[in-house]
């Protein structure tokens, strides 16, 4: 048995694009149309992270100690001894702060663990000074019982771990927009 192709008659081409070009128009406006519905579709549903810190099902409060806190420093000045002492070999220490200034106090939104960062000068043992960047958080001690506090030297982070300059401990904001206004009087250059 052969086959033999079968002549087309007019116009069933024609249907049969005419078919697809409905179905591919049609799928495109229902991909299309389906998130424009849901855009508009009644009031914006509350969701983790437009809840405040204090209202979630395990709160966190904003009770931790101000910058210029004698127990934030010497915890600071303490584990920065440590740190050089056991990890790098090294008999650098922080004699001192001065110029203890808040940068800003819940600056990354109502809804992150609420924090308040800071930034001094600091008199190193070897005669510099050097600035230190830093958050007290809340809830952030041992197994989340007290405050922490996370800090950085700029000059002094082998690892790298808050680079460059100590910018990534910094909140947000202050990282792209406000660092200009004090900057240069803690001896950073600005890299814009």
């Amino acid at each position: 048995m052969v086959l033999v192709p079968s002549v087309a008659r007019p116009g069933v081409l024609q249907r049969g694009a005419t078919a697809l070009q409905r179905a591919v128009f049609g799928l495109m406006a229902f991909f299309l149309l389906i998130p424009l519905a849901w855009a508009g579709g009644g009031p914006a549903q509350l969701n983790l992270y437009d809840t405040p810190a204090e209202a979630r099902w395990a709160p966190f409060f904003d009770d931790m100690p101000a910058c210029e806190d004698s127990g934030v420093l010497s915890t600071i000045s303490g584990r920065f001894a440590g740190t050089q002492r056991e990890f790098w070999n090294s008999s650098l220490a922080i004699a001192g702060f001065d110029r203890v200034r808040e940068i800003g106090f819940r600056s990354n939104g109502l809804s992150y663990i609420p924090r308040r960062y800071c930034v001094a000068r600091a008199a190193m043992t070897d005669q510099r000074q050097r600035t230190v960047v830093y958050s007290v958080g809340t809830q952030l001690g041992i197994i989340g019982n007290t405050w922490g506090v996370e800090w950085c030297v700029v000059g002094i982070d082998p690892t790298f771990a808050y680079a460059p300059n100590c910018e990534i401990i910094r909140p947000i904001l202050e990282r792209e927009i406000g660092k200009a206004k004090w900057l240069a009087e803690y001896g950073i250059k600005a890299h814009y």
